[in-house]
């Protein structure tokens, strides 16, 4: 961040400091092109294997919230996963590729994960007991979550040098595993293969070109287990859950070859260690946010030269590695990050983005102790709600500290927007329709259109298909709770989003707005709008 945009930061978030300006702008939506799409279940959140005993910069904030001991019955748990309808979840982590399935064949018990100074990440080797994963599944069938599951990749493998493992991969505790779970007819929708294991890997690193051999063998092995089972659609393959090394990513793809990897994931922690003291600085810091970029579109362009059959998934962000950061990633604060990376990763054809973690560390979207659901939270389920998966173009040649999206509304006709307000000052917005105005120009030469007639045509570009001033949008305003952005209660319009006695997640209610007045964005704040009269060819 420039010193001048520090030095304006500071001045502003001094206490008592009121927003006292405001801006007026105006952003356009191209309603004709669809830019990129995502799946239909974008929004994503992880279950890690992580422990009470994983600690970093003196905090220990997992606690109970590991895949192996996370209490599956609570209520608040069920309630949170329910309100999405469906939502995905991804089971994985750093200790993935640790843990062993506890199939009747293994010789040894089934045991969870213990300190060992030597071991991979400072743990043993944990279990999964066929018991737990029984609980698990119904906790997902009862909810109707869509499961992704990560494989361990380096089962049979061993140290060969320092941060290097090699050998073959045994995938016969997998295999079973695998062929338990389509027995009991548990619907995974999606298996993932190895974590953080891609180029100079995260504790260890496997040679893409092994790995991609791998691959074809899982493959193989998926195909002749599923061939007889009455899932539908079959489960798709994933790998390879690291962070994007161009040059391995390629030689993955190369080695694989098309109808192999359905999806590739990559990870994003692009705000750095958790215990940076700059981080809230550069979640407002529109220039800080937007360097990430260059890896969703190198991605997208690897995908595009070396692997067009494959898409793109972020299978794993929490913005601040090593388990977050304590009151900045649970509170209001990192929503301005968050939404900004759904946004942006959207435009890249992202098609999936795993949020790390639903429960666990200080980047989870659920309370570690009480389950009560944290801001992003409900970020998360407004995007899920309201942003279809058909993404447009928008033009806001204003400031860059508002970050503006745009995508089709779900299940219904119109646009969505979300507004991201980086700064202590309002934004008065006027959203219009992008179009060609020579076009408009030529047609009414050309038709010798009235004043009556062009004031319609006006105000069609201006994406209303009616000229009548009652029309109404929605808009959903989140803010901080008494203006204090590191606050880990939000406000939906001004009231309080909490949970009903009994646990339920409070409904979204929107504000009606008639559609001919500008959308105010307060301070430090973000914005949903859906616009169901905004005639947008392309989501129709």
């Amino acid at each position: 961040m420039s010193l001048w945009i520090l030095l304006f930061h500071l001045l502003w978030f001094l206490p008592g400091n009121a927003a006292q300006q405001h801006s007026n702008g105006t952003i356009k939506v191209r309603g004709d092109v669809i830019v990129a799409t995502t799946n239909d279940n974008y929004i994503c959140a992880t279950l890690d294997w992580w422990p009470a005993q994983k600690c970093n910069y003196n905090q220990c904030p997992w606690g109970d919230s590991s895949v192996l001991n996370l209490e599956i019955n609570h209520p608040f748990l069920a309630s949170a996963i329910k309100a999405f309808s469906p939502l995905r979840i991804r089971i994985g982590g750093s200790l993935q590729d640790r843990v062993v399935y506890g199939m009747p064949n293994i010789d040894y018990p089934c045991l969870p994960f213990v300190k060992m100074a030597d071991g991979l990440f400072g743990f043993s080797k944990g279990c999964l007991s066929l018991k737990r994963w029984d609980e698990l599944n119904t906790l997902f069938q009862k909810t109707g979550a869509v499961v992704t599951f990560g494989l361990n990749a380096l089962r049979g493998r061993h140290s060969i040098r320092r941060g290097v493992w090699g050998g073959a991969w045994n995938l016969s505790n997998a295999r079973d595993f695998i062929a338990y779970t389509i027995s009991k007819a548990y619907p995974v929708d999606s298996w993932e293969f190895g974590n953080e294991l891609s180029g100079h890997g995260i504790g260890a690193r496997v040679d893409a070109e092994v790995y991609g051999k791998d691959l074809i063998g899982l493959k193989a092995v998926l195909d002749e287990l599923y061939k007889n089972s009455t899932t539908k659609p079959l489960p798709l393959l994933l790998a390879p859950g690291g962070f994007f090394d161009r040059q391995w990513y390629i030689q993955l793809l190369k080695t694989s070859g098309s109808g192999v990897v359905d999806g590739i994931t990559h990870h994003i922690y692009n705000l750095g260690r958790g215990d940076d003291p700059h981080l809230p600085n550069k979640i407002l810091d529109p220039e800080y946010l937007s360097q990430v970029s260059d890896t969703y579109r190198d991605v997208q362009q690897v995908l595009q030269k070396h692997g067009p059959w494959a898409s793109a998934w972020v299978g794993e962000a929490g913005g601040a590695y090593n388990s977050g950061a304590h009151l900045v990633s649970n509170t209001f604060l990192n929503s301005f990050w968050y939404l900004d990376q759904l946004g942006m990763a959207s435009k890249f054809n992202t098609k999936t983005y795993c949020r790390q973690s639903l429960i666990g560390g200080n980047y989870g979207l659920l309370d570690t102790e009480t389950y009560i659901p944290n801001p992003d939270y409900y970020s998360a389920l407004l995007w899920h709600r309201l942003m279809g998966k058909r993404v447009l173009y928008v033009n806001n040649n204003g400031s860059s500290f508002l970050r503006v999206y745009a995508h089709c509304t779900k299940k219904t006709a119109g646009v969505s927007l979300v507004l991201i307000n980086l700064l202590n000052s309002e934004f008065r917005i006027n959203v219009e329709k992008e179009t060609n105005r020579k076009i408009s120009v030529d047609y009414e030469r050309k038709n010798n259109c009235s004043f009556s007639d062009r004031l319609e045509k006006m105000v069609y570009l201006n994406g209303m298909k009616e000229r009548h001033s009652s029309i109404k949008r929605k808009e959903y305003h989140l803010t901080a709770k008494d203006g204090n952005h590191r606050s880990r209660i939000m406000l939906l319009n001004g009231r309080t989003l909490q949970l009903s006695e009994d646990g339920k997640i409070p409904d979204l209610v929107p504000s009606y707005i008639y559609s001919n007045s500008p959308i105010i964005v307060a301070p430090l704040s973000i914005v949903f709008v859906v616009m169901p009269n905004f005639d947008a060819e392309a989501c129709s």
